[in-house]
């Protein structure tokens, strides 16, 4: 049996707002800085930024290609046992990002 619950939200046209909500909205905009409550909230540091890394939950979709590749160089990634093409993506995903980042 099959529990699973989906709900489909048609973002262009929401249900209005209840007076109830409003108001709580109206409370809120209202609302001095000083007053909200970031107790729950870890600060961020600079030591945070120093550590934080971009993308790592990314994952882009796989594209099927045909390469030519010379000889030599796909016996050296085969080579290194299973997974060349995993590796094979990830030296050419390096180079990139090493452009991208040289042309910014």
């Amino acid at each position: 049996m099959n529990k699973t619950v989906t709900y489909h939200v048609d973002l262009a046209n929401l249900p209005p707002l209840t007076q109830k909500q409003m108001a709580e909205l109206a409370a809120l905009a209202n609302m001095p800085d000083d007053q909200i409550d970031y107790s729950d909230i870890a600060p961020v540091t600079e030591d945070f930024w120093k550590n934080a890394t971009c993308g790592n939950l990314y994952r882009p979709v796989k594209s099927s290609t045909t390469v030519r590749l010379d000889s030599d160089v796909l016996a050296w990634l085969k080579g290194q046992g299973k997974g060349y093409q995993t590796r094979m993506n990830t030296i050419l995903r390096d180079a990139m990002l090493r452009s991208v980042r040289h042309e910014s």
